[in-house]
């Protein structure tokens, strides 16, 4: 099988790296790439667009909360990006108010508090393998 493409989209370098020894205690195969602002988020999506950049991630893990581009200006240019619109798009967030709750379903992500407990972590990052291979019973909104 081919190593899964994760893409996390996080300013947090706590959260990346505890979410990283999640992904790692699942032992699968996978490529990680990390973007820290709304900014990288949005040339990532642009190059995706122009056919630039190759291939196309599993999943996004997008932080709502974001310098420069909050997560869901980033969620609708994913949306709006041919390549990726498909993506299965997954918005970790410590709160969100029910108006981006409604916009993220809207968009069709998936909203999940950012993990709060190393069982809860490792769960998600289990969640994530079963997306990247393809099931569609992967996380309920």
């Amino acid at each position: 099988m081919q190593a899964a493409r994760i893409v996390i989209v996080e300013d947090n370098d706590g959260d990346i790296q505890l979410l990283r020894l999640a992904l790692d205690e699942q032992e699968e195969d996978y490529e990680l790439e990390i973007l820290k602002d709304g900014e990288e988020a949005l040339r990532f999506v642009q190059e995706h667009r122009s056919g630039i950049r190759e291939p196309k991630p599993c999943v996004i893990l997008l932080d709502l909360h974001l310098p420069r581009h909050d997560g869901i200006a980033i969620l609708h240019e994913i949306r709006e990006a041919p390549p990726l619109e498909h993506i299965k798009v997954v918005v970790l967030s410590g709160q969100a108010n029910p108006r981006q709750e409604a916009e993220m379903a809207r968009l069709g992500a998936f909203y999940i508090r950012k993990p709060s407990t190393l069982t809860e972590l490792s769960e998600l990052a289990a969640e994530i393998f079963v997306i990247c291979k393809g099931s569609s019973t992967a996380i309920s909104a």
